[in-house]
C-alpha cells in the first residue's frame, strides 16, 4: 500500500508545497493525454487527481492506464461517486462533503463503499470536502444537492474545517468546483489555516502562476488545477513555478 498521506505530512512539515492535476476523464480528448502527461512530469506535478460527478468506469481505468505508462507520479481518486473505485490507482480520497447538509454526502453513501473500499488495496485517505461559492452552479453542488459556503464568508469555512478535524478527518479541501468563475479566496485559506492543523488541498479557478502562489503563501498545502490543464496543458509549466 502507498503512504501518500504520508508524504503530504512530511511535506507540510516542512513547508513543500505540492501542485495536482485533475483529470475528468468524461471530459478528456484521450488522444492528448499522453502529451499532458509528460507536461506534468516535466513540471513537476506532485500529484494526478482523477474523477468527476459524471465518469464512467471504462474512461477511468483507460485513463489510469495511460498516466501509469507514462509517468510515476502517483495517482489518486478524487470520487464523484462510490462507483469510482479502482485498484489502478494508488490512492483515494474518501470525501465527507461537510460544507453541506446532505446526508448522503456525509455518510450515507460510504457506508454502501466501505467493503469495496476496504477490498480495494487502495490507500483511504478521509478527506473533509467543502464546497465554495465560485460565481456559478457547479456539477458538484448540482449532483451533492448542497449550498456552497458563501465566497466572503471565511469564518464558516474555518468553523467547518475545525469541526471536521475534530472528528478525525485527515485532509481539508476547500473547492470552487469545475469551471470555477472565481477562485477560493487568500483570505479563506487564511482563516482556515489558522484554525486546523492538517493539510489543506485548495481547487477550483486556479488558472496563473500568481494565484497558486498567492494560495500557497495563504496556508494550502496542494493546489489543485483542473479545467486550465483541460484547456491549455501548457499552462501547467507556469503555475508549476509558483510552488517555488
Amino acid at each position: 500500500m502507498s503512504n501518500i498521506y504520508g508524504k503530504i505530512l512530511d511535506d507540510q512539515k516542512v513547508n513543500k508545497k505540492s501542485l495536482a492535476v485533475l483529470i475528468d476523464p468524461d471530459n478528456l480528448d484521450f488522444s492528448l493525454l499522453e502529451h499532458k502527461v509528460k507536461l506534468a512530469v516535466k513540471a513537476g506535478v506532485d500529484y494526478f487527481f482523477l474523477g468527476g460527478s459524471l465518469i464512467a468506469d471504462d474512461c477511468l481505468d483507460k485513463a489510469l492506464d495511460i498516466i501509469k505508462k507514462n509517468s510515476e507520479i502517483p495517482t489518486v481518486i478524487f470520487p464523484g461517486t462510490v462507483q469510482q473505485i479502482n485498484k489502478k490507482a494508488d490512492s483515494i480520497l474518501l470525501l465527507s462533503l461537510i460544507s453541506g447538509r446532505n446526508p448522503e454526502t456525509l455518510i450515507g453513501k460510504h457506508v454502501g463503499a466501505a467493503p469495496i473500499l476496504k477490498a480495494s488495496g487502495l490507500e483511504i485517505i478521509s478527506t473533509g470536502y467543502m464546497l465554495v461559492d465560485s460565481g456559478r452552479a457547479t456539477t458538484a453542488s448540482y449532483i451533492s444537492n448542497t449550498l456552497p459556503i458563501p465566497h466572503n464568508k471565511p469564518q464558516i469555512a474555518a468553523c467547518t474545517a475545525m469541526a471536521g478535524e475534530m472528528l478525525g478527518l485527515k485532509l481539508m479541501f476547500l473547492d470552487g468546483g469545475s469551471g470555477a468563475l472565481n477562485s477560493v479566496s487568500d483570505k479563506m485559506v487564511s482563516v482556515t489555516r489558522n484554525a486546523v492543523d492538517c493539510p489543506i488541498i485548495v481547487g477550483g479557478g486556479i488558472k496563473t502562476a500568481a494565484k497558486a502562489k498567492a494560495l500557497y503563501d495563504a496556508g494550502a498545502d496542494i493546489v489543485v488545477v483542473g479545467n486550465a490543464f483541460e484547456e491549455n496543458a501548457d499552462l501547467i509549466l507556469e503555475i508549476a513555478s509558483a510552488k517555488k
